[in-house]
């Protein structure tokens, strides 16, 4: 076989060991390995690569910020600020019809300005949330279903982790990607209000109402987010006005995170140990998954995979946008079946190349910052598509009376308003690009 040939055929066993539930990390990190051996004829060269692609993974300085940002999560959690935005959010909206599920999605919102991980967004509003929906008369399959969909605003509105790693993977600028995300990140949630009010109108049953609560109490409440507002402000402002870089930035968040935190009693020296050891497994996973899709696609790089299949497409002379189309589709299906950074880890490196040849009218950066948006909310849509959509476990295991298939009817209105945004962001670039132009 050609080393062309058996780069294609790495792609088949690569999904059956996914699909054997072999850790996606390890699946990636033993195709490759087996596969520069076969091409190279031998196991000195892919052994040698293992040396040198483990050395230049962890060594890499941009990947610091992924911890950083993990542990600000965890202190954002302690520190009381989940429970201050819903309240703040439900004050102000939830005497309205579906308001106490639009404050979720508000509060969701908020805590993943400061969180960058949709599951934990998700666990975490789901804990703070949840009760308060039950007990104003909401159905539990629209409960769950507004929760996994509001927690995927996570992975959207910046910081994200998952952009940190797109940003690794195409060279580009974290804050300008940070940027772009705002108004797609707005405007998920602007959709996510849309579709629960939809949804209560046709079923007026699944929400009760609320009573209103004085002015001054809402206020209270609102003000009680400001430090949300102040981290947000110093991490992503101070980014993109060249204050400090984006890991200093993430470790000037973590600690401002871990002040509020201390201030409001929710950290002591156990919970600071957790929070360190939460933040250690994640990074430690999270990295391996990094370290094996470098095996990978530096194996497929060997192969010419990549550089054929972006030639082979351009001299087909298809429309990129019948291309481009192609491609979201893709990850649409396999968003359902994979988790959002081994699919970016697994696929930029072959659609990246792709997208760079074919021409929208835009510079190439601006193809890459817009793609990169739209492959990150394509991703996300699949955490909440039946039938393995991550974060409809996630909160269906914090409610486990209520049957997963009324989450499933539920969540559907929801990923109806992400097609459409994807539809719109598709169509008019400008929409993401314009706070970087």
């Amino acid at each position: 076989m050609s080393a062309l040939e058996v780069g294609i055929a790495s792609f088949p066993v690569l999904m059956i060991l996914i699909f054997l539930r072999v850790p996606i990390g390890l699946a990636m990190f033993l195709v490759g390995l087996v596969g520069l051996s076969i091409v190279t004829d031998g196991t000195n060269v892919a052994f040698s690569r293992l040396k040198n692609e483990t050395y230049g993974t962890f060594s890499s300085y941009s990947l610091t910020i992924v911890p950083m940002f993990l542990l600000m999560g965890c202190f954002a959690t302690l520190g009381g600020m989940s429970q201050a935005l819903f309240k703040a959010a439900e004050g102000f909206l939830g005497h309205r019809r579906g308001g106490v599920a639009m404050a979720a999605i508000g509060a969701c919102a908020g805590f993943g300005a400061i969180c960058g991980s949709s599951l934990a967004t998700a666990a975490t509003m789901g804990r703070v949330a949840l009760p308060e929906l039950k007990r104003y008369g909401y159905a539990g399959g629209f409960s769950s279903a507004t929760l996994a969909a509001g927690g995927t605003l996570g992975i959207l509105i910046p910081p994200s982790v998952v952009l940190v790693i797109y940003a690794i993977l195409t060279e580009q600028n974290i804050a300008k990607l940070f940027l772009a995300a705002f108004i797609p990140g707005l405007l998920a949630a602007f959709g996510y209000v849309m579709a629960i009010s939809i949804y209560v109108r046709l079923n007026p049953n699944a929400a009760g109402v609320r009573p209103p609560i004085p002015m001054k109490e809402r206020f209270a409440a609102l003000f009680r987010v400001w430090p949300v507002l102040m981290v947000f402000g110093m991490v992503v402002g101070g980014i993109y006005l060249g204050w400090f870089t984006p890991t200093e930035g993430a470790a000037v968040g973590a600690f401002g995170t871990g002040l509020i935190a201390f201030l409001n009693r929710g950290l002591t020296w156990k919970t600071l140990i957790d929070s360190f050891m939460n933040t250690a497994r994640s990074t430690a996973m999270i990295f391996f998954i990094v370290l094996g899709a470098g095996f990978y696609n530096g194996f497929l790089a060997l192969t010419q995979v990549p550089q054929e299949l972006s030639n082979f497409v351009v001299s087909q002379g298809f429309s990129p946008w019948v291309v481009l189309s192609l491609i979201l589709v893709f990850y649409l299906i396999f968003g359902c079946l994979m988790d959002s950074l081994s699919m970016i880890l697994l696929t930029i490196p072959i659609f990246f190349p792709v997208i760079s040849s074919l021409d929208f009218g835009m510079t190439p950066e601006q193809v890459a910052i817009w793609f990169g948006i739209l492959v990150l909310i394509v991703v996300e849509v699949g955490l909440i598509t039946p039938p393995v959509g991550m974060n409809l476990f996630v909160i269906n295991a914090m409610d486990p009376k209520t049957p997963m298939v009324e989450t499933y009817k539920a969540v559907a209105y929801f990923v109806a308003s992400d097609l459409v945004r994807v539809v719109i962001l598709v169509a008019f670039p400008s929409i993401t690009l314009f706070l970087i132009s």
